[in-house]
């Protein structure tokens, strides 16, 4: 990483150095697709943009390494020109976010119940930490992740722990067929449906409820395919319109996400629908529901907590806070985390846990 590349690093050392002296927050920032997403923006702004390009990879092996400024938009058009793609699907917002704040967020699409989340598809990273050191977790070959894996400690702790500069993904082939099939059911027989489904050995790949229909996505070999598309029924949606409706699901550009207040609740999927007030959106096979205008923060919690999960405020505002309040333990274990990651405080504060 020579020349003008490695000047953008000195100077973010620099910046480090310099803030944690004057104990100075920093606001780590990529393309701010996700401004809004955490507790709160703080300190003076860390641009992290400047460090990008695909740094290597290799199609045959599965294996993408990138630094954290490169656009989604990039890598996904380096991967489709080999027929791969990120099976986790991480969410655009409509705009074009880097994958240093996608694996910072730590966000899934609607593949995720099948494929995995995000953080299963992390393999390695470098980060930047508060003494201005480049720290290297995991690598870029499975083999290497075994043990207790740091890289996926920072998939989702949204910059507070310090800088991701680069990292490693693995990747998948894109299906050889895909289908949509929609079926009209009311919401309760959608999510019974996904969990009998999910038992079955049928290839599928999403499965979400809104509106009064059921769209459930096969992907896989094209036997298998038309076989679980006669077992399950329903209408064949054309190909076209099957990827406009999952794309607006994946980037949450459909109407339910412009809601002035709307919740993120993560339940086992077999849950029962929770009596809440308000529309309601199910993803994941029936482990993510959207309830807009779902009333009391608190009795959204409460009843999130009841059937086993967490209720996180997306749009709008919770006395509690954005996220789901941490069981101490769970508390005291991101206290310690931070202390020794960043012990002067100054990467995002307060960003994902209020006064870390």
């Amino acid at each position: 990483m020579p020349g003008a590349d490695q000047s953008v690093l000195d100077e973010w050392r620099e910046r480090i150095l310099a803030a944690a002296r004057a104990g100075t927050a920093l606001r780590l920032r990529g393309s701010g697709t996700k401004d809004f997403y955490g507790e709160s923006l703080a300190g003076e702004l860390l641009d992290l943009s400047a460090w990008h390009g695909i740094f290597d990879y290799e199609p045959a092996e599965l294996v993408i390494t990138a630094r954290c400024g490169t656009r989604l938009s990039e890598l996904e058009a380096a991967l489709s020109s080999h027929e791969q793609f990120l099976a986790f699907e991480p969410p655009a917002f409509g705009a074009d976010p880097t994958i240093g704040g996608v694996i910072a967020a730590g966000l899934s699409g609607p593949r995720r119940m099948y494929a995995g989340a995000a953080r299963d598809f992390v393999l390695g990273t470098r980060l930047l930490g508060a003494d201005a050191e480049l720290l290297r977790f995991g690598g870029q070959v499975m083999k290497n992740v075994a043990g207790f894996d740091l890289s996926r400690l920072l998939c989702g702790s949204l910059g507070i722990l310090g800088v991701i500069t680069e990292v490693s993904l693995k990747v998948l082939p894109r299906p050889r067929m895909e289908q949509t099939l929609r079926l009209e059911l009311p919401p309760a027989a959608a999510v019974e449906s996904f969990n009998r489904w999910a038992a079955l050995p049928l290839p599928l790949s999403a499965a979400a409820w809104w509106q009064g229909s059921a769209w459930i996505r096969l992907s896989g070999a094209a036997p298998a395919v038309r076989a679980a598309c006669e077992r399950i029924g329903g209408e064949r949606v054309d190909a076209s319109s099957a990827q406009a409706w999952w794309d607006a699901l994946r980037h949450c550009r459909m109407p339910i996400f412009e809601r002035d207040s709307l919740w993120r609740v993560s339940l086992p999927p077999a849950a029962p629908l929770l009596p809440l007030a308000g529309e309601l959106l199910v993803d994941w096979g029936g482990a993510l529901r959207w309830h807009a205008d779902a009333g009391e923060d608190a009795a959204v919690r409460t009843l999130a907590e009841r059937a086993g999960g967490t209720a996180l405020c997306w749009r709008g505002r919770s006395p509690q806070g954005r996220f789901h309040p941490l069981a101490p333990a769970v508390a005291t274990l991101h206290r310690r985390l931070k202390a020794r990651f960043d012990p002067h405080g100054i990467f995002n504060p307060g960003r994902l846990v209020a006064g870390l």
